[in-house]
């Protein structure tokens, strides 16, 4: 297993990081364990949560419930010392956590000190902003994305520095290590470089926004921003919500799997990405390969990747991805995978 420095912190993460958002719902504390120890052994040091998860689906009864199977297995382990640990400060829109407030300073200092606990650790690796306060193009919001409509300059930055000192404060307090963004724009990412340089506060370390074959706004201007400034991509949801898998082709719905219980897949599973699933299953298939796989290895391909982080509900779906690690894909498969890119460029 490769490992990646995150940013200019100095922490190394595995190439594959460990996505947790199903536990606590579709998978028991005891199976949560079961992963970890498998992903461990293979050597994936990286764990990413939030405070939001679980989210299959989304709910007040379960909110928590990830970072406190986590906290369990650290402790029954004793092995706090052998994992990177992210964790994420959802904003305004669920009333069931904290009030469904936005996010500054005073709900960052709430939000970690009750990460924190449930965790049952000290410290936190990572810490992560969920999503922006203001608007952003992410969620399938890339065609509805307005940004006149959204606070004023003078107030994002405020936040944004307000946020950073409480950040900051933490880092000092030993309660967390690094800093780093989730469904962040470009623009954004500059605003909080730009303060933490002016003001001496904690630098961006990562963003962590999907990325797979069929969705890849990262090609473009995020990738000049990761060459110049060291803000590696974690990249989610890499299979499409398990849409590259092939397993949802021709409108199948196998039992238990995230499209029975979120219809369309976060907006993924529209009339426009089944030609283009169907031709990147087909050229695995052409070269032997799994369809899953392909799609991880290709995204361990770019160069602006910190980490790919994959998700199951099955440790035999576990198996596989982890195996992407030890997948390369040649130049025949990367031709035809560039000649798909083409003909669908941006299908969801």
């Amino acid at each position: 297993m490769r490992l990646n420095e995150l940013g200019r912190t100095g922490i190394k993460v595995s190439e594959i990081c460990l996505g947790t958002m199903t536990w606590g719902t579709q998978n028991s504390e005891a199976e949560a364990h079961e992963q970890m120890d498998y992903a461990l052994a293979e050597g994936v040091n990286f764990l990413d949560t939030a405070e939001l998860y679980p989210t299959t689906p989304v709910g007040p009864t379960t909110q928590g419930d990830t970072e406190r199977f986590i906290g369990s297995w650290m402790k029954a382990r004793g092995n706090r010392d052998k994992v990177v640990l992210a964790t994420k400060i959802a904003g305004k829109g669920h009333s069931h956590i904290r009030g469904g407030r936005p996010m500054n300073g005073q709900e960052v200092v709430a939000a970690i000190d009750l990460s924190l606990k449930r965790l049952d650790t000290d410290y936190i690796d990572l810490y992560q902003l969920h999503w922006p306060n203001r608007g952003h193009y992410h969620f399938r919001q890339l065609w509805a994305y307005a940004p006149e409509k959204q606070p004023s300059r003078s107030e994002v930055i405020g936040n944004m520095h307000d946020v950073l000192e409480a950040v900051d404060d933490a880092v000092k307090a030993g309660k967390i290590r690094a800093f780093g963004l989730s469904n962040e724009t470009v623009w954004g990412t500059m605003q909080f470089l730009d303060i933490a340089e002016q003001n001496g506060l904690p630098r961006v370390a990562s963003v962590q926004n999907e990325y797979n074959l069929l969705y890849r706004p990262h090609d473009v201007d995020f990738a000049e921003l990761t060459h110049h400034e060291d803000v590696g991509l974690l990249s989610y949801s890499p299979l499409a919500a398990g849409l590259l898998t092939g397993k949802y082709l021709d409108g199948a719905r196998p039992e238990g799997t995230r499209a029975t219980i979120n219809r369309d897949l976060g907006g993924r599973m529209g009339h426009n990405q089944e030609p283009a699933v169907r031709e990147y299953v087909g050229i695995a298939r052409k070269h032997g390969l799994d369809p899953a796989q392909m799609a991880l290895a290709y995204c361990l391909t770019r160069p602006f990747m910190a980490s790919v982080i994959i998700g199951a509900t099955s440790m035999e779906q576990l198996k596989t991805d982890i195996a992407a690690k030890d997948l390369t894909l040649d130049d025949s498969v990367m031709g035809d995978i560039r000649t798909t890119i083409r003909k669908y460029p941006m299908p969801i």
